[in-house]
């Protein structure tokens, strides 16, 4: 009696799971959209898309309530297996950085809207935020395949991406405090705010692989990187682990090697 009363439980307790996780497509997904058209407003002058991006904020904010709400749920439910709690303590870390990314996106596009019809960005300057947009953007788009495909080695390898953002935005800062500058100061500001907009958002991309490096492994991504320094014992000692959970071996009962 007390197995089938356990078995729906978790069946309801995985649905909510899973309707959590398409809730976290969601968000990244308008996240992504609210930063397309922010960009192409910035570079473009076009107000319909800054209006565009600064409508879809709303429904990114009524799909994160749904998503706390979730939580909530999820952790009042049952107590979940270790793997279970590490995927809704991740999720809702990750929550956070989609809102905090959203409004990212929204600074960008309330800037290409309070500009216009001027250019926010000097003709000279256009094809490196072009560059800097288009990182951001791909990112986003890793971002996106992490989620459906959760997988430690491709989280890990978004670092190397963010290094990217990060020298293209030291490149035009650079170009900003050369003494030959030959923009206005707001121009000068403008990109800079733009710089530190695109850098954390890129950034906040990276920090959702580090929750899926954890999600996946239990581990933070230095500690991972660690273990797998470590040589083929790391690989070894998993599988033991694996094992001993799957018989819920304690160490009395494991067998002498």
């Amino acid at each position: 009696m007390e197995d089938g009363k356990i078995a729906p439980r978790r069946t309801v307790y995985r649905d909510h799971l899973e309707a959590f996780s398409s809730d976290l497509l969601d968000m990244c997904d308008t996240v992504r959209d609210v930063m397309s058209n922010a960009s192409a407003a910035l570079l473009t002058q076009s107000l319909d898309q800054a209006e565009e991006a600064l409508s879809s904020v709303d429904g990114l904010e009524e799909t994160r309530q749904r998503c706390e709400d979730r939580s909530m749920k999820l952790l009042a439910l049952e107590n979940p297996v270790a793997s279970d709690l590490r995927q809704v303590v991740s999720s809702i870390y990750i929550v956070e950085d989609f809102q905090r990314m959203g409004a990212l996106a929204m600074h960008i596009a309330n800037t290409a809207r309070m500009r216009h019809p001027a250019p926010v960005v000097p003709d000279s300057m256009r094809a490196f935020v072009a560059e800097l947009a288009r990182l951001a953007d791909d990112l986003g788009t890793k971002t996106h395949e992490l989620l459906v495909n959760p997988d430690a080695e491709v989280a890990l390898g978004l670092r190397a991406d963010d290094d990217d953002v990060d020298a293209m935005k030291n490149y035009i800062l650079n170009v900003l405090t050369h003494h030959e500058w030959e923009h206005s100061a707001r121009e000068a500001v403008d990109l800079a705010l733009l710089c530190r907009y695109y850098e954390r958002y890129s950034d906040h991309c990276v920090n959702v692989a580090a929750r899926t490096v954890f999600l996946i492994t239990g581990l933070k991504p230095d500690a991972y990187l660690e273990k797998q320094r470590a040589g083929d014992g790391f690989e070894m000692d998993e599988k033991f682990a694996a094992i001993e959970r799957r018989f819920r071996l304690n160490r009395s009962q494991r067998p002498k090697l």
